[in-house]
């Protein structure tokens, strides 16, 4: 009788499934903080006594995904951008929360990235989402939740990077 030993490949998932397991982790931890497919387009602010206050903005919900900014209430002097912060794309059918900018990003830099080999913007995705997914966790943990969250205004601002 013959063993068969799996590889170090077999076991272990590719990057790229790696990565569409973060997007599924951070859609589902978003979902279940702050249900932002239920919330109205707006700034919502959350705080939970820590004198770091979180606002989440619904930016935009179209049929198959909800367009999010998510940011601390403070300014970096130099760029005037809440920091750190994120822009999230929530696809609503495939259940997964994609990243598409977040504090470290800046318009010289998106411009770069573009010309980047697809091996860097991958790798680049996969520390932004991996940001995301720690940040959420820390979130968690401290007791933001959509109970915690308070309607400020209609007119989501452009204080989170583009």
């Amino acid at each position: 009788m013959m063993l068969q030993t799996a590889t170090r490949t077999e076991i272990r998932p590719s990057r790229f499934a790696w990565l569409m397991g973060m997007h599924a982790e951070n859609h589902h931890r978003l979902d279940r903080m702050f249900a932002p497919q239920r919330l109205v387009p707006g700034v919502y602010v959350s705080s939970v006594g820590d004198r770091l206050d979180l606002v989440l903005q619904v930016l935009e919900h179209h049929p198959y995904t909800v367009d999010l900014g998510l940011s601390y209430l403070m300014t970096d002097e130099q760029t005037g951008l809440r920091q750190p912060g994120a822009r999230i794309r929530m696809y609503r059918d495939a259940r997964v929360a994609e990243v598409l900018s977040h504090c470290e990003d800046a318009p010289l830099q998106d411009l770069v990235s573009r010309l980047l080999p697809a091996r860097t913007v991958f790798d680049k995705r996969l520390r932004s989402s991996s940001f995301l997914n720690r940040w959420l966790e820390y979130l968690a943990e401290q007791g933001h939740s959509v109970g915690t969250l308070q309607r400020v205004s209609d007119v989501p601002s452009p204080a989170v990077p583009a």
